[in-house]
């Protein structure tokens, strides 16, 4: 059987970069995945911004309860962004071979995504929803994987599967963004530039800047469905008295109309900052390392090949 080695190694570098940046980054995803989830109850909420989520996890002496769910967390990570960056690079090269072009258009690059997205959403949905509610679990009191997964049946651990379907957006858009102010900005420079001069590209700084405002527009545009898939998968309070309230509290519907009556259209953007500054900063981690590590790997997997095929041709030499 062929393996797709450059598919391999692209998403074995993505999967490696995320799970640092993810590691790096989790104290402020907990923070974050907390403030989202906190809902407003009786005219009050928990938290009135994320640092107040940071004083309570050291007031209790519970500064490492910011880590609680990281393993699962970040296999979940690894495994997603495995999944998404092989997709990707699968499906491209499959469409370049199929179409016979030699690049590939931006809305077939869109379509692409997604379908990559949709794939990584199906296969991470337990996990993604398990590093959730062990999140959002009040401090030191998070549970182990198995036991947050049984809890529960099949079905709830696939919470939030349709908003996660729905997010697959969020890439598409942010794809579409950056790729309009990329080529204004090429225009700009290619204007400025003389007649004969070779193309324009973008400077690694701007290509940063360019990339934290593309997904920054894409994450503000999609925020409320985020939001809401937080609820739906955050761990049940200690203070509910009914596991069938609570259920029934957790459908896309009544979550949305939950949100509107307790805080308004306001509600649907609560720890809309929290949320993109950690975007940005995952986002930019996990490109930054995959870059570096990508070399790396792909030598790794090339010498990994060799190894492996020399017994095979020594066997046949017999």
């Amino acid at each position: 059987m062929n393996v797709d080695l450059e598919s391999l190694a692209e998403a074995t570098s993505g999967a490696i970069g995320s799970l640092i940046s993810t590691t790096i980054l989790y104290p402020l995803d907990t923070c974050k995945t907390k403030y989202q989830a906190d809902a407003r109850s009786h005219g009050r909420t928990r938290y009135r911004n994320l640092t107040d989520v940071l004083l309570e996890a050291i007031s209790n002496g519970q500064v490492l309860s910011l880590y609680q769910g990281l393993g699962t967390k970040n296999l979940q990570s690894f495994i997603s962004q495995f999944v998404y960056f092989y997709g990707y690079s699968y499906f491209k090269r499959l469409y370049l071979d199929k179409s016979g072009y030699k690049s590939i258009g931006t809305k077939a690059n869109l379509v692409i995504a997604a379908a990559a997205g949709a794939c990584t959403a199906i296969a991470t949905q337990p996990l993604d929803t398990a590093s959730s509610r062990m999140q959002t679990s009040a401090f030191g009191k998070s549970k182990g994987l198995l036991k947050t997964l049984t809890e529960g049946t099949w079905s709830d651990a696939f919470d939030g599967l349709s908003i996660s379907l729905l997010l697959t957006s969020n890439p598409a858009i942010q794809y579409t963004v950056f790729d309009q102010l990329k080529q204004r900005a090429l225009k700009n420079k290619q204007s400025k530039a003389e007649k004969g001069s070779s193309p324009e590209s973008l400077s690694a700084f701007m290509a940063f800047l360019l990339g934290a405002i593309s997904k920054s527009i894409a994450t503000c545009l999609t925020y409320p469905a985020i939001r809401c898939k937080v609820i739906i998968q955050a761990a049940d309070s200690d203070e509910a008295n009914s596991k069938n309230k609570i259920k029934s509290q957790k459908t896309v519907s009544s979550v949305l109309y939950g949100i509107w009556k307790r805080e308004g259209i306001v509600g649907y953007f609560k720890g809309l900052e929290a949320q993109i500054l950690k975007t940005v900063l995952s986002s930019a981690l996990l490109l930054m390392i995959k870059e570096k590590i990508s070399a790396t790997t792909w030598v790794l997997i090339l010498a990994l090949k060799r190894y492996l095929l020399l017994p095979a041709k020594r066997v046949k030499n017999l």
